[in-house]
């Protein structure tokens, strides 16, 4: 009796669209081999523009996961990923934070034959995105400012969020505790509420529902004006522990550092459960995960280890601060304002750099001055340097800690040659 393997995804495409995937996969491959980054982007927009509906076409089948919100998606993705992917099947993911429909595109086509996919989703484009999958499950994780001077207003984008979600038929994994998250959800059919917590408050003062002040005990919030109040989880984060819907607790070790990881991670755990995937068995993968797209890794520069930290915005920035290592340790900041950064810095404002005092600081990338301004009101010492290479020598240490939003992450990135 003859054996054979079942015909690729790819074979049940339109002729159009497998030529489609054909070319945009050699255009990434040809990007990649030229040094021009990893080709997540330009395969999906080549595809895209031969055959525009070639999202929903490569999504056909698959049970896919999108993530959302403006902090932690690349993280949580990574992490569901690691989860699912114990159940032994193929799971295709954008991994390197490509979240627009291109990196998309790019992220199935190159896994043909993945029956499971869990994609990191730009806020803006979830209510399209969400359409053209079909997705079984959508996760929300935050809503803050981000890209002040381009991206959409956070009400507006809680509203269309609300707006797709009550009319899809899909599992809705949502931090409870980030108000304008639990008002978007609050419409959908089937929600698991996650509390995944909730440390950055000055975007969710009001209530999303009615416009009044929002009170707030610990965790727990509730609108003093209209019935709008936090809903009950399923999921808790607490400290260093997670709590499941059965109420058993269990420690929640990972090597990816700071509590921001942790309120990943719980949310992971939420999503592996939709799929069957045990809590022992999800958090012995969660928990191998060392780094994510770069973040977190360590390289070596001229005799000082690097640690490569990602701050976008400023709940990034004030979870990226929480994690260093103690002084006398360095610090070097990086700030550029790129288009994909955000071209309006006055963000750099709401950070309190204070906790840097009494350390060695450098700061780089395009815009230094704004932040050398801003490091000045908070009475912190600092040296602004043209590159790492001249803050590393200039500390003559052993360590240092690196801290740059997103297009000054990816430079230092390339200095490495992307191994980080």
């Amino acid at each position: 009796m003859s054996t054979s393997s079942p015909p690729s995804r790819r074979s049940g495409l339109p002729l159009r669209a497998r030529l489609a995937t054909t070319v945009g996969g050699a255009a990434g491959r040809a990007s990649r081999l030229a040094g021009r980054g990893d080709g997540s982007v330009i395969g999906g927009v080549i595809g895209l523009r031969l055959q525009p509906d070639l999202l929903s076409l490569l999504a056909r089948g698959r049970q896919i996961v999108l993530v959302t919100g403006t902090n932690g998606k690349t993280t949580t993705t990574r992490l569901i990923t690691a989860a699912i992917g114990t159940l032994g099947q193929q799971v295709a993911s954008n991994a390197f934070g490509a979240n627009m429909a291109a990196g998309l595109v790019s992220a199935l086509a190159r896994s043909p034959d993945a029956t499971m996919a869990v994609l990191e989703v730009d806020e803006k484009y979830l209510p399209s995105v969400l359409e053209a999958t079909g997705a079984r499950v959508v996760t929300l994780l935050n809503l803050s400012r981000d890209q002040m001077d381009r991206a959409a207003e956070i009400w507006l984008l809680a509203r269309r969020w609300r707006a797709a979600l009550a009319a899809a038929d899909c599992r809705v994994i949502a931090n409870a505790d980030d108000p304008l998250v639990a008002w978007a959800a609050g419409q959908a059919r089937h929600v698991t509420w996650v509390a995944a917590g909730q440390r950055w408050h000055d975007d969710s003062w009001c209530c999303p529902n009615c416009g009044s002040h929002l009170r707030r005990d610990g965790e727990d919030w509730h609108c003093g004006e209209c019935p709008n109040r936090r809903p009950p989880v399923s999921w808790v984060l607490a400290g260093e522990e997670v709590i499941g819907p059965t109420g058993r607790s269990r420690p929640l070790d990972l090597i990816l550092p700071g509590r921001a990881n942790r309120s990943n991670g719980v949310v992971a755990l939420a999503v592996a459960d939709v799929f069957g995937v045990g809590v022992t068995q999800a958090l012995n993968a969660i928990g191998q995960v060392r780094s994510v797209a770069g973040r977190y890794t360590h390289v070596q520069r001229r005799g000082c280890d690097l640690r490569l930290l990602l701050a976008k915005n400023p709940a990034g920035w004030l979870e990226a601060l929480d994690i260093l290592v103690p002084a006398p340790v360095p610090v070097t900041l990086a700030v550029n304002a790129q288009v994909p950064d955000g071209r309006d810095t006055s963000w750099l404002w709401d950070v309190d750099y204070r906790r840097l005092r009494g350390r060695p600081v450098f700061v780089t990338g395009e815009r230094r001055t704004d932040l050398a301004v801003r490091l000045e009101a908070d009475e912190v010492a600092f040296r602004v340097v043209a590159n790492i290479d001249e803050a590393v020598g200039a500390a003559r240490r052993p360590a240092m800690e690196v801290i740059a939003n997103y297009t000054a992450f990816q430079q230092i990135r390339a200095l490495f040659g992307r191994t980080a």
